[in-house]
């Protein structure tokens, strides 16, 4: 028995009781109750109903690989390779990093319901309760060197965020890496989702890429309190939306975008990006491993540098190990 089948049973939301999920999947009612004391551990707020079982606190709704590929425009249907739906891996970035090293891993797209090991840039930890969230991975291969995927990271936010915006939200960008949303009943920015682009392959010729996303969906009152920085859950402002309407539409734009990229680069997105910058003409901190010097931000380039102001000269920001934030 695995926690996925055990979720899927449980995300219409009625109460079940351990005998009835016992049946289902051909365990004891201990075995269930050992799962569910599992899900609680790995943060899925459980209900227990006396005398009658069991119910998620959050109805859920899992991703089905072809509900997300009915609702694929024709071209994405075209650019896609494969798509994968898995209940539980270590990380979707490790999973099509295997697909390349086997010959596979162009054009696909691979979704996870629960990453034991995923991380975000510099390292940092992602992880959020089964279902609660839209993880995935995709992966592409470009015949020209790392040059050609200057602003990559960049672009894919401007994706994101256009999706985000055709169903009535209005996202920010944080350079170089993250989705911002107004925090539930504040003004406050406070952290959607993050990108992870990672390269492999000839700084010359064939590099393969893969560019993981994060995106809290819900988010349990005792995560948002462990979570040290402010964040946001799409849910809270649009709680109807379909996750695998929403895994669709993220999945066309991204394969839309990726099909250009290596031919356009980044001089298509860079306005729409800037349009978005959440912390333009604004006093920043720059993070650069154990430095931090006050700037204020300007806009980015054509490569998806940013451009600051320190001290009254301008200084260029180019990706890598370099954060930024709001200066209060």
């Amino acid at each position: 028995m695995s926690i996925g089948h055990l979720m899927r049973l449980l995300s219409d939301g009625d109460v079940h009781s351990g005998e009835q999920l016992g049946n289902a999947l051909g365990v004891s009612r201990a075995a269930v109750w050992k799962q569910l004391k599992k899900l609680e551990a790995l943060g899925v707020e459980l209900v227990a109903v006396k005398g009658r079982g069991y119910r998620l606190a959050q109805p859920l709704e899992p991703l089905v690989g072809a509900r997300i590929v009915e609702r694929l425009p024709a071209q994405a249907r075209h650019h896609l390779a494969r798509l994968f739906v898995e209940d539980q891996l270590p990380s979707s970035n490790a999973y099509l990093r295997e697909r390349f090293e086997q010959g596979a891993g162009h054009a696909e797209v691979c979704f996870v319901e629960l990453q034991t090991a995923g991380r975000g840039r510099r390292g940092r930890i992602w992880t959020t309760p089964w279902g609660q969230s839209l993880m995935l991975s995709v992966g592409w291969r470009f015949e020209a060197g790392v040059t050609a995927l200057e602003g990559l990271s960049l672009a894919v936010g401007v994706v994101i965020a256009q999706v985000l915006e055709q169903h009535g939200v209005a996202p920010q960008l944080k350079w170089p890496n993250d989705i911002l949303m107004a925090q539930r009943d504040s003004d406050e920015l406070g952290k959607l989702a993050g990108i992870l682009v990672e390269v492999t392959g000839d700084a010359a010729g064939p590099c393969e890429v893969v560019i993981g996303m994060g995106m809290n969906l819900h988010l349990p009152e005792a995560m948002r309190a462990a979570i040290e920085q402010p964040v946001a859950a799409l849910f809270d402002a649009l709680p109807s939306l379909s996750r695998n309407q929403l895994a669709a539409d993220v999945v066309a734009g991204l394969l839309d975008m990726l099909a250009g990229f290596e031919q356009q680069g980044f001089v298509p997105w860079r306005e729409a990006w800037n349009q978005r910058h959440a912390y333009a003409d604004q006093p920043i901190r720059v993070i650069q491993g154990g430095q931090v010097t006050d700037a204020v931000a300007g806009e980015v380039d054509d490569s998806g540098n940013l451009w600051v102001t320190e001290s009254g000269q301008p200084r260029r920001l180019s990706g890598g190990e370099i954060s930024v934030r709001r200066r209060l």
